[in-house]
């Protein structure tokens, strides 16, 4: 996830959104309690690691035990794919249409 900061102090804690509109709609006006400074965020899905629009969005699934030591889907998270940072996984994704495997499995410290 990557992290909201003011573009006006950099605080990025004391900040607050206003989510409205519908989905394809959907605006998020940010406001900073540091400064006072209002900005709407800008939604455009983009590659963390190089920055790319050119990306492709993707399932990839969330699973925790359910009985013993079996896995099973829990829940689905959609991630987006950059075509350069994420050929590999984005390949796959293209090969199966079905969702990408966990980045973690849950951990059992006993």
């Amino acid at each position: 996830m990557s992290v909201i900061e003011c573009p006006g102090c950099g605080e990025d804690e004391d900040l607050s959104g206003d989510r409205r509109g519908g989905p394809g709609n959907e605006t998020i006006t940010v406001t900073c309690g540091a400064c006072g400074l209002v900005w709407e965020r800008d939604l455009t899905p983009r590659c963390p690691t190089c920055g790319s629009e050119d990306v492709r969005g993707a399932l990839r699934s969330i699973v925790d035990k359910s009985r013993g030591t079996q896995l099973s889907i829990q829940s689905m998270q959609v991630v987006y794919l950059c075509r350069e940072c994420d050929a590999e996984q984005l390949a796959v994704w293209n090969r199966s249409n079905t969702p990408l495997a966990p980045d973690e499995l849950p951990f059992d410290p006993h």
